[in-house]
């Protein structure tokens, strides 16, 4: 039986980028930085959630072949990639925080039967949901 989420996987262009972008228009903290073998291993932990890191993974060799990296980039980039959600407490607060930093955002919260939901995007196209259930 599998009892948690100990890690989420996140394809991203550029690891420096993403770092910055998690870190400092998130509200993210730095998880792990970290070279190893042929790769750089970078994550980042929500405040309130740091036994989940999101590793920022490029898709290189040697954990994708060079077709599917170049499919990888291209799914980014049209926004295809959904990676999953962050919670929040008040998403009204958090969106316009967000935005004030720049954060490109896919319309404006909404309600939902699940509580107050948002999509925003990473500087890759990555698509997060951003949202407040009804019980937070």
């Amino acid at each position: 039986m599998i009892t948690a989420v100990n890690m989420v996987h996140v394809w991203v262009a550029d690891q420096d980028q993403a770092l910055d972008f998690y870190v400092n228009k998130l509200g993210f903290a730095p998880h792990g930085d970290v070279q190893f073998e042929h790769m750089r291993w970078v994550s980042v932990t929500a405040p309130e959630a740091p036994q989940v890191p999101i590793a920022l993974n490029l898709p290189v060799p040697p954990l994708v072949d060079e077709a599917s990296s170049a499919h990888l980039r291209q799914l980014m980039a049209a926004g295809l990639l959904c990676p999953g959600g962050f919670g929040t407490k008040d998403v009204w607060a958090t969106y316009r925080e967000l935005s004030a930093k720049g954060v490109e955002f896919i319309g404006e919260p909404e309600q939902h039967e699940y509580g107050i939901d948002v999509g925003l995007r990473d500087p890759f196209g990555n698509h997060w949901r951003l949202t407040q259930t009804r019980m937070e």
